[in-house]
């Protein structure tokens, strides 16, 4: 039995599509994807950053240039992945955008921003991604949550909407597509070092404590954390889940 471990956590063979994989945990991710076997295209805006992180990650990466902002991209975008390398069997919608800002100052321009990107873009290319799926007969689709999605976290309203709703839609999807071969979980990750974390509290030891504190492993994480649990989620390893969202947290969310 146990000799057939390796390959139930094997991507060998599937396409995935990362959205924010340049950096931070969408480049975590990748990585551990590429490790599992996986080929990988990542997407996003800097092509500076794409095209050093493909050369990091070696010849199973390639990058497509697109702000997944602007939904009316995105048809192409899929046609340009697929023209090139094939069906797509596996999407991590990963790339967000961030706003730190006192909800009475939060304007109606700047909230919806915040959706666009994480609840209306991740929702549109699941959807364009969704029939390639069907056609080849299924794959996974994996939604980026947040702690904000469990937890109630001030000065980030827009965020925290954002990273809530997609729970919604990762549940929705999961019981609509699973009838297709398709599954939609979601990775809620804690605090993970990343650059954007160490900028966010290089001037705030004071929240980097309270972090530490309510966090039960008292420590961050790191991006392979979220990068292997999304191998796990995409892998056969995990073929009869779908609908769920994983924390991995080091215990933040139960933490007392």
């Amino acid at each position: 039995m146990n000799s057939g471990l390796p390959d139930n956590f094997s991507l060998a063979g599937q396409l995935a599509v990362i959205t924010g994989g340049a950096s931070g945990i969408g480049f975590g991710i990748a990585s551990c994807f590429v490790a599992a076997g996986a080929r990988v295209v990542l997407v996003g805006r800097n092509e500076d950053r794409l095209a050093d992180a493909v050369q990091e990650l070696g010849d199973s990466a390639r990058y497509e240039v697109c702000d997944i902002a602007r939904l009316y991209s995105l048809p192409d975008l899929v046609d340009r992945i697929r023209a090139r390398e094939g069906c797509i069997s596996l999407l991590v919608n990963n790339a967000g955008n961030h706003l730190k800002k006192p909800a009475a100052e939060t304007s109606d321009t700047e909230f919806d921003a915040v959706l666009q990107t994480h609840l209306r873009a991740g929702f549109a290319l699941s959807r364009e991604v969704a029939s390639d799926m069907t056609r080849s007969g299924g794959g996974s689709i994996l939604f980026i949550a947040s702690m904000a999605s469990l937890l109630g976290i001030p000065l980030i309203v827009a965020y925290s909407a954002a990273k809530s709703a997609l729970c919604g839609v990762v549940r929705s999807l999961a019981a609509e597509w699973s009838c297709r071969g398709i599954r939609v979980n979601a990775i809620a990750p804690g605090w993970i070092d990343t650059a954007m974390f160490r900028n966010a509290v290089q001037h705030d030891p004071a929240r980097s404590d309270k972090i530490l504190a309510r966090t039960p492993m008292a420590r961050l994480g790191e991006v392979e954390d979220i990068g292997m649990a999304a191998v796990y989620l995409c892998s056969p390893a995990a073929k009869f889940i779908t609908g769920v969202v994983l924390p991995v947290d080091g215990g933040a969310s139960i933490g007392f």
